[in-house]
């Protein structure tokens, strides 16, 4: 068919088959990961919380990048990107809580974990000196309703304050966010993005639920040595990866080697970071 379209010059239909079989290369691409993504929870949800840590100003507006190459790419995957909580400083967040949902967000985004550097020319210095700054990825799957997580309530202090942004200006006027501390482990948790304290509650007692899953998931299993290892400071020699900006361009993933240099530097800077995601899976796979 293909060639009896050349001869004719049936260019539509060449056009046609041509992304057809474009169509199938990604399918088959897709498939291929989802052989990896046999994790128990790698089908979920994921729960995302991005932390500045060493460098300041300049951490918090890496934590801003990083949460921006994060969304770009499930913009880019089909998947649904919600903030849950967050805390703007001058340059960008503190800290940022979002959920992806769709299917196998967590199996992509579990090898995430980590610290992640960032080597550059400052923006917010004058003298143009070079600056390290860092960020730590926490993912953890979100837990269904039907999966049983037995909470007290009277473990519970439930507190509500009035939610707000950069510079001190309200979200709203009214008491609507939400902290829940959980008095046997000492998580908080914390919602403030919608307006709604019922909602804030709903999604806070949703992400306490996933973290206490996870806890009791890691005493369980053999997992929790590996968990261990990501609970690292965030500082120097405890990055997962490191994007060097200046004076050369490169990322380059610690766990499996793999590196990028030049123009894809930036590419994967605004979402394209699926070979760091796959080279992973396959190397949790062979290990």
């Amino acid at each position: 068919m293909y060639k009896i379209s050349c001869d004719e010059k049936d260019e539509s239909i060449v056009k046609e088959i041509e992304d057809e079989l474009k169509k199938i290369e990604r399918d088959m691409e897709k498939k291929s990961k989802e052989f990896l993504l046999g994790g128990r929870d790698d089908k979920r949800n994921a729960i995302v919380t991005i932390h500045a840590g060493a460098g300041g100003l300049e951490a918090c507006d890496w934590t801003g990048m990083l949460f921006r190459m994060y969304s770009m790419w499930a913009e880019k995957n089909d998947f649904k990107t919600d903030i849950v909580d967050k805390l703007i400083e001058e340059a960008g967040f503190k800290y940022i809580i979002f959920i992806v949902k769709g299917l196998y967000a967590y199996g992509y985004l579990k090898g995430e974990c980590g610290v992640h550097r960032l080597v550059r020319i400052s923006p917010f210095d004058a003298s143009k000196k070079r600056h390290t700054s860092f960020a730590s990825v926490s993912v953890i799957p979100e837990v269904e309703d039907n999966v049983k997580i037995n909470i007290k309530e009277s473990d519970l202090r439930i507190d509500t304050f009035r939610a707000s942004g950069h510079g001190g200006q309200h979200v709203n006027k009214t008491d609507s966010a939400i902290r829940i501390t959980h008095s046997p482990t000492g998580i908080v948790v914390t919602c403030q993005n919608e307006r709604s304290q019922y909602k804030n509650k709903s999604t806070a007692m949703r992400i306490l639920k996933a973290k206490l899953y996870q806890r009791e998931m890691e005493k369980k299993e053999e997992e929790k040595k590996e968990v261990s290892k990501q609970k690292k400071n965030i500082e120097w020699g405890s990055q997962i990866r490191s994007y060097v900006l200046q004076p050369y361009k490169m990322v380059k993933d610690h766990r499996t080697k793999l590196t990028v240099t030049n123009t894809k530097v930036d590419a994967v800077l605004n979402g394209e970071i699926e070979k760091f995601i796959e080279e992973n899976l396959r190397y949790k796979d062979g290990k």
